[in-house]
């Protein structure tokens, strides 16, 4: 079973402010999407920048009929939310933006605006048929998807650069605000997956995390600390094993372990993390497409309205084979 997380930049309509800019531009995006999610063939793909629910439709329409959709309600100002493509039933556990209680609102700008709940919705999902064993054996397979705040900063007034480098900073401290808030309430309802059962339940996290495998945000989601993969610890059972979860990038062929080029630098920012369960049937993960090598991406910048309409993705897929 191949599991996997893609952000499919953009995917809208033509027509719209976001998305491509006429038909044949459309066209040519889905084809290219739709070439890399066959060629993966995975059984279950969280999708992140569904912009129009009605697009997703037409890329599922390009692989076959044996798929099934799931997508948040939860969208951002731009419309843009996560979802799922999946060869198994999906059964909808949870659509949420909410910050756990306990969590205040969060600055978000200059005016002292605060938001209490996400940018964009969380998903979790319950995949297999009612009463079946999950495609790891076992239990039923529950996943959620996630988009958290991005580090391409905007400021008001619609503008990708500040005035100053004291906007610069203030803006870039509200994003990572949002973001570790984002990730807090993310990580609150991996606990409800989990369920304190780990080791026997069978539940992965995926999405665009905006931050790379170190950053205090990603942390915040293995729960307690330790037993990474590649540490003494990671053979070693112990009462944290309930409620980890475990990045795969260490599994990723260093090569390979980025996901999007930022003004030419290599990050890996998009993620799947693996119950107690799950990970120790792990046999492969990577980015791109399988054996085909390091993912050949363009560089981004600042401004996402450069690549309006540009074929496929500026993320690579990034995946775990499950034994």
């Amino acid at each position: 079973m191949l599991l996997g997380t893609w952000n499919l930049e953009n995917l809208y309509r033509p027509g719209g402010p976001y998305g491509p800019q006429d038909e044949a531009a459309y066209e040519a995006k889905l084809a290219a999407l739709a070439a890399v999610i066959t060629e993966l063939d995975p059984a279950l793909l969280g999708v992140q920048e569904v912009g129009d629910p009605e697009a997703l439709a037409d890329l599922t329409g390009m692989l076959g009929d044996d798929w099934h959709l799931a997508l948040s309600a939860h969208a951002d100002s731009r419309g843009i939310r996560v979802g799922f493509l999946s060869r198994l039933p999906l059964a909808v556990l949870e659509d949420t933006a909410a910050f756990p209680a306990e969590l205040r609102p969060v600055q978000v700008d200059d005016a002292g605006t605060t938001v209490a709940g996400a940018g964009r919705g969380f998903l979790a999902v319950e995949a297999g048929q009612p009463g079946e064993s999950g495609p790891a054996g076992g239990g039923p397979l529950r996943v959620a998807v996630c988009h958290l705040k991005s580090k391409l900063l905007s400021y008001p007034d619609g503008r990708f650069q500040p005035r100053d480098e004291g906007e610069r900073a203030r803006y870039g401290a509200y994003a990572l605000y949002r973001r570790a808030a984002e990730a807090a309430a993310l990580r609150a309802l991996a606990d409800v997956l989990l369920d304190g059962d780990g080791q026997g339940r069978d539940v992965a996290v995926v999405g665009d995390l905006n931050d790379e495998v170190q950053a205090a945000t990603t942390q915040i989601l293995l729960g307690p600390p330790g037993s990474e993969i590649g540490t003494p610890g990671y053979d070693r059972p112990d009462r944290g094993d309930a409620a980890r979860l475990w990045n795969v990038a260490p599994l990723v062929p260093p090569g390979q372990r980025y996901s999007r080029v930022n003004s030419g630098r290599r990050e890996l920012i998009d993620h799947v993390l693996l119950s107690h369960r799950l990970v120790r049937r792990a046999t492969a993960a990577g980015t791109g497409l399988p054996d085909e090598g390091p993912p050949g991406l363009p560089s981004v910048g600042p401004d996402p309205a450069d690549r309006r309409g540009v074929a496929g993705s500026d993320h690579a897929p990034v995946w775990v084979r499950i034994g």
